[in-house]
């Protein structure tokens, strides 16, 4: 299983073209780009700045390489975050790159991503913004093959990477949402609470101009008392509902198909939907006994659940399948 995923991601293509967005931040790079190991950097840009950690594996030649942006969760940092999901071990066997930007405490005092607001759910403006200039700037400091992006984030981590991936389809080509709520399903802290308790609204267009279709991959325990299990659901609907609304008349079906499983103790429901030509839209995993904490994780961090399947091996699969629309 382990070597398929590496073999999975080294091949990982994608079929949409990636243009980069012209923009000039300020940026000092952590070190040069042949150091490798958990570095640490800082990116300003339009007036606002952005801390973060990256790791980048032992140099394995002139091939490009792949990068996954890691959102974290609240109360975290880039450091619990990395401990938590194991993705750095991942990327030191497969020669990736892992880029953990990280929340200040000036922007939220428990170190959220701002998902709930309207002025950060939007191409352009607000943290997502941010995350993309960042971004953009690691892919051009370290050569990083621009098909082979992907972003994904744990709790306010995850909505803000469906954000940010779905407003930037032009860098991303794939999302990975643990234990996170729809895009625009919120516009203020009381619509956040609703959201996180019962579920929202799912807007198939939140933002302007309609985001792209990017293929995501769900993972939600449906024990989960801090967000509701229905809002993984809610997600998988809502990248449901942007790929229809792209598709030409006459090509507008989804099809579904559901397994369940065990591994490590929990059992497991999975469902894959596809749209016409094969292409999975989405792919969701509801882990069955597992609460607000990260499938698979290490324990010694925070909102993990050792027990049920490795959410990080899973979504690299998942990235590495080459999921472009």
């Amino acid at each position: 299983m382990y070597s398929h995923v590496m073999e999975d991601w080294f091949s990982w293509t994608n079929k949409a073209a990636h243009a980069a967005t012209a923009t000039s931040p300020f940026h000092a790079p952590p070190l040069s780009p042949q150091a490798h190991g958990f570095l640490s950097g800082r990116l300003q840009a339009n007036g606002k700045a952005i801390g973060y950690r990256l790791f980048v594996p032992v140099d394995r030649g002139d091939e490009p390489r792949a990068l996954v942006v890691m959102l974290h969760g609240c109360g975290q940092n880039a450091t619990d975050f990395a401990l938590g999901t194991g993705m750095n071990e991942l990327a030191e066997e497969a020669g990736f790159l892992v880029l953990y930007p990280e929340q200040s405490r000036f922007a939220n005092w428990n170190a959220c991503w701002n998902w709930f607001e309207a002025a950060n759910q939007e191409r352009g403006q607000g943290e997502p913004a941010l995350v993309a200039d960042l971004t953009r700037q690691i892919i051009d400091d370290y050569a990083v093959d621009r098909r082979r992006v992907a972003i994904a984030g744990l709790s306010a981590g995850a909505a803000m990477a469906l954000i940010v991936g779905r407003s930037y389809p032009d860098i991303f080509s794939a999302i990975g949402c643990h234990s996170g709520v729809p895009h625009g399903s919120a516009t203020s802290g009381i619509g956040a609470m609703t959201t996180m308790r019962h579920g929202g609204a799912v807007p198939a267009c939140a933002g302007a101009p309609c985001p792209t279709s990017v293929p995501v991959i769900v993972f939600h325990g449906d024990d989960d008392a801090t967000v509701h299990r229905s809002n993984g659901d809610d997600i998988v609907r809502q990248s449901i509902q942007s790929y229809l609304s792209a598709r030409p008349s006459g090509c507008r079906n989804v099809m579904n198909v559901k397994e369940t499983g065990q591994e490590r103790g929990r059992d497991f429901t999975r469902s894959v939907h596809t749209g016409d030509s094969g292409t999975v839209v989405a792919e969701h995993w509801l882990v069955h006994g597992t609460g607000h904490a990260w499938s698979g994780g290490d324990q010694r961090a925070a909102n993990t659940d050792a027990n049920g399947p490795d959410a990080s091996r899973e979504m690299l699969r998942f990235f590495g399948e080459g999921h472009a629309l």
